[in-house]
């Protein structure tokens, strides 16, 4: 399973993936599910990928590969996000009806995308694209996107997350969404990629990788922890109590 946010906040974007590709109690194996494509001072791209592994590998492969051939539209040439989205999601279909041509068995091979970064003096935007090859934007009510096991990171992203949130305050708030589905989810799990990109930059920005000893996610993960209990203990209390 996968777990990978995004938040676009006033002051930039915020990445987070996981990197667990399969699970069992014998048979666990990681590969990033962050991809970055970036020209200094021009246009900087994350792509975070969910589902088919084969899927997302070749779609990711096809991207890099019209990039260094010219390609007519590619995301170095893309004029807004719109156009390089609707790229990614012509790939992605493609590469998903050539998956299922080849195969007999019924395999799954759909992929979901979030796609973010920035073009020129283009305001950054946020664009979450679906397997059949639509996508849309993040609300300004709820200014972050999430794909795969998305149900236990979304509550704190739904009660702290505005366009308003500064940017270290949102990556922070990413990291615990994705601490909170680790601990749900086995099948989530490190190491975690996280980026962070200020608004207007056009550069590569803040990255990190948190392995499970890590010891910034282990602090981060405690305190968590303990904020939670103190906020348990500090509720009103019952008339009876």
């Amino acid at each position: 399973m996968t777990y990978c946010v995004a938040i676009n906040t006033e002051q930039g974007l915020v990445f987070c993936s996981d990197s667990r590709t399969n699970a069992g109690f014998d048979n666990i194996s990681i590969y990033s599910k962050m991809h970055t494509f970036v020209w200094p001072g021009e246009r900087t791209f994350a792509l975070l990928s969910a589902g088919n592994l084969a899927t997302t590998q070749s779609v990711v492969k096809r991207l890099w590969s019209d990039i260094e051939n010219a390609a007519k539209i590619n995301l170095r040439n893309a004029p807004n996000m719109q156009t390089a989205s609707d790229y990614i999601a012509g790939v992605s279909s493609e590469v998903q009806k050539q998956q299922t041509n080849r195969d007999n068995s019924s395999t799954n091979f759909e992929a979901t995308f979030i796609f973010g970064g920035q073009i020129g003096t283009d305001k950054p935007e946020t664009l979450l694209i679906y397997p059949q090859g639509n996508y849309i934007h993040e609300s300004d009510e709820h200014p972050f996107m999430q794909i795969g096991e998305v149900k236990y990171g979304k509550p704190i992203l739904d009660r702290v997350i505005k366009r308003s949130t500064p940017l270290t305050h949102a990556a922070r708030c990413a990291l615990v969404s994705m601490n909170s589905t680790t601990r749900s989810n086995l099948t989530v799990g490190p190491p975690i990629d996280l980026l962070i990109y200020k608004k207007d930059s056009l550069d590569f920005g803040q990255r990190m990788t948190l392995t499970e000893n890590d010891p910034f996610a282990k602090e981060l993960s405690e305190a968590w922890s303990l904020g939670l209990v103190q906020a348990l203990d500090n509720l009103p209390r019952f008339p009876w109590e």
